[in-house]
């Protein structure tokens, strides 16, 4: 991927997961679910350092579930 691919995507990433912090923080869950939901923030958070793309398609699905989960 060239330099401004890769640029484009770490600025997407970070905000898909300043995104996916809020709506974790907003979503009608109970403490354990919200909890694993953080779990998973923080493991996508880890992963962009090593797989930016791999963390992007996680965060993606995350967020998809996210926005399934408010619109109940």
């Amino acid at each position: 991927m060239d330099p401004d691919g890769q640029l484009a995507l770490y600025e997407a990433v970070a905000a898909g997961l300043k995104e996916a912090h809020r709506q974790v923080r907003e979503v009608a869950a109970t403490d354990a679910e919200r909890a694993e939901l953080t779990r998973r923030l923080l493991a996508i958070t880890g992963a962009a350092k090593h797989d930016l793309a791999g963390a992007a398609r996680r965060l993606e699905r995350l967020r998809r579930e996210l926005d399934a989960r408010s619109q109940r």
